[in-house]
């Protein structure tokens, strides 16, 4: 699947079903062995607890979730890559076919989501990005983990360089589908940067983003919360009814003093 970059999902399910055999293999060698790092910081970066439920959405053959069970929280791999599922068989983890545009999960069923590699695959990242939000309680945390785009401009450079020839030449050597590789690197050239990755995860209903660049901005991970907006409200409301209250109970002359008080403190430029 190249044309485009259309994001069909059905395209993207098959491209994913025809890699699913040799997966874990064919990134672990044209990562030079740093996926693994990656998980690791991506468990690192959700601050699970044990007993915790954590959703992974995009798991694949659940490698990333095998990482997050380290913790001791229960984890469940979703994925919408039957073949991906399948792969992953061997792994003792509970697994679902799922699409991250349509969860099917009741809301703030978990107390942590993440997504490896696989928001940039979806059609709609923004409406997966809310629905993660969903079956997120709140304050719960979200971790996505990226590619992004490295920092220092000479090590961008050869980072793209290699994405363009390097990384189909050794996936024709390893992968069940060269093809799927030539899609992931026209996919990450074609991503949003760090900052614009965060706009769009704050415009979704997570709040406190804040982002940390790994392999020098060749991968970025992004963590979040999710807002209590209607607990929110419903505090500023009450803060509201205090205050009028309060204003209230002291009367007109009590309020020309706190305003005489608000003008004298005001400092104006000269």
């Amino acid at each position: 699947m190249r044309a485009g970059l259309d994001k069909d999902p059905h395209a993207v399910a098959r491209m994913f079903d025809g890699v699913a055999r040799r997966y874990d293999l064919t990134n672990t060698l044209i990562s030079a062995g740093r996926d693994r790092r990656w998980r690791h910081l991506t468990r690192k970066a959700l601050d699970l607890r044990a007993g915790e439920l954590v959703l992974d959405v995009a798991a694949g053959t659940g490698v990333s979730t095998a990482e997050l069970s380290r913790s001791g929280a229960h984890c469940v791999a979703a994925d919408f890559s039957l073949g991906m599922l399948r792969a992953g068989g061997h792994r003792a983890l509970p697994r679902i076919a799922a699409d991250a545009l349509r969860l099917p999960f009741a809301d703030e069923a978990f107390d942590a989501v993440t997504i490896s590699f696989g928001l940039r695959n979806v059609l709609d990242p923004d409406l997966a990005l809310r629905e993660m939000a969903r079956v997120t309680r709140p304050g719960g945390r979200i971790v996505v983990c990226e590619f992004s785009t490295p920092t220092w401009r000479p090590w961008r450079v050869l980072y793209q360089r290699y994405l363009m020839r390097a990384l189909p030449a050794v996936a024709s050597r390893v992968s069940s589908n060269p093809d799927a590789y030539r899609y992931l690197a026209e996919s990450i050239t074609a991503w949003p940067d760090q900052r614009a990755l965060a706009e769009r995860i704050t415009g979704t209903g997570w709040a406190d983003v804040e982002w940390r660049n790994v392999t020098g901005g060749i991968v970025a991970l992004h963590h979040a919360v999710k807002r209590a907006a209607a607990v929110d409200r419903e505090a500023a409301a009450a803060a509201e009814r205090a205050a009028a209250a309060e204003r209230a109970a002291a009367g007109p002359a009590a309020a020309k003093r706190d305003d005489d008080v608000d003008r004298e403190d005001v400092e104006f430029p000269p």
